[in-house]
């Protein structure tokens, strides 16, 4: 018995005949063209709905000069990628607004290990632009991007480039970090603590350097110590080794700010080693408002940003971008204290 032969797929050719129009006129009503008569159009769409015809992508691209992908770098390891809940919210956000776009997404994972593959990878036709998260400053695969492929930063960027200056202005979306961590820690210090530690990210991170320097800020304004002060990599194991370090000292310590939850439930594991509790002897505060942090014990105090709001603005500046409409180079999105158990 033979196999029956697969029936064929609809063409351009099919649709015109059907509609009873040319294959020109198909081709601008499948590209978006405006110069389309509403009665032709109305009979191509009608023709495309009958025969379920699904344009040629690949001949789309040639045309439009565009690939309709967009690129998410997060230059990471994949271990802390899918560890962290922060990325998975990111990607969340970022999907969820190119879904009621043509565009697609596509995810690299890039370390510095291979930065010639990721450039080849960007620089290459791929992708219509791309959207960069948890950069370093020393990220030099993407950080000059925007000269040659539209991109936007999820956090201000910290560009350094061996000494040269770069003269392309960045866009990008992000919270007030300075502020946010300013927040924190006076809600500590209004809370009666006087010798509060901080759990820092790296500072060659926007959000690292950011948080330190309203920590910093709203010490200072206090007249309180600023010697309190240890680095983690924004993982729950740096944050763990960073509190062993501030209990190692001896130093009178009543309260932690965390620049991220992730790190400030590092810290809780440390505290319980060391026989003390949270909040009565030192009270914990962390920054993102991950589902982790609600969930420990004592519940985390932390500063609440949206991830999926971030990551959604981000896809929709790049839209922008790509089709050539105006935008701000800087979004910053609001940050709110979110007060629990852990002060």
């Amino acid at each position: 018995m033979g196999v029956k032969a697969q029936a064929q797929a609809p063409t351009l050719e099919m649709v015109a005949a059907r509609a009873g129009v040319s294959r020109a006129t198909v081709s601008r009503v499948v590209n978006g063209s405006p110069k389309v008569k509403p009665e032709l159009l109305k009979a191509v769409n009608a023709a495309i709905a009958e025969l379920n015809y699904v344009p040629n992508r690949a001949a789309r691209s040639l045309a439009s000069r565009r690939t309709e992908s967009i690129a998410l770098v997060i230059p990471e390891s994949t271990t802390r990628v899918f560890a962290d809940p922060f990325f998975a919210l990111i990607i969340q956000g970022v999907a969820v607004y190119l879904a009621t776009t043509d565009y697609t997404l596509g995810i690299v994972v890039a370390s510095e290990a291979n930065p010639d593959k990721t450039r080849r990878y960007l620089t290459g036709g791929n992708i219509d632009g791309a959207l960069v998260v948890s950069h370093h400053s020393g990220d030099h695969s993407y950080a000059r991007l925007g000269r040659t492929v539209p991109v936007v930063f999820g956090g201000r960027p910290l560009h350094s480039y061996d000494g040269e200056a770069d003269t392309v202005e960045s866009f990008y979306v992000d919270v007030d970090n300075i502020e946010g961590s300013f927040t924190a820690t006076r809600h500590l210090i209004e809370r009666g603590r006087t010798n509060i530690a901080t759990i820092a990210g790296p500072a060659d991170m926007p959000a690292g350097f950011d948080r330190e320097l309203g920590w910093r800020r709203a010490m200072t304004e206090a007249g309180l110590n600023t010697t309190l002060i240890e680095w983690g990599d924004f993982s729950p194991a740096s944050g763990a080794m960073a509190m062993r370090r501030l209990l190692a000292r001896k130093a009178p310590l009543d309260a932690v700010f965390a620049a991220n939850d992730q790190m400030a439930l590092g810290a809780y594991a440390a505290i319980a080693e060391a026989g003390l509790s949270i909040p009565d002897d030192i009270a914990v505060v962390g920054y993102d408002d991950d589902a982790l942090g609600s969930a420990a014990s004592p519940a985390l105090t932390t500063m609440h940003q949206s991830m999926t709001e971030l990551g959604a603005a981000m896809a929709e500046k790049l839209v922008k971008i790509i089709e050539g409409e105006p935008v701000e180079h800087a979004t910053i999105l609001k940050t709110r204290l979110i007060v629990r158990g852990s002060s």
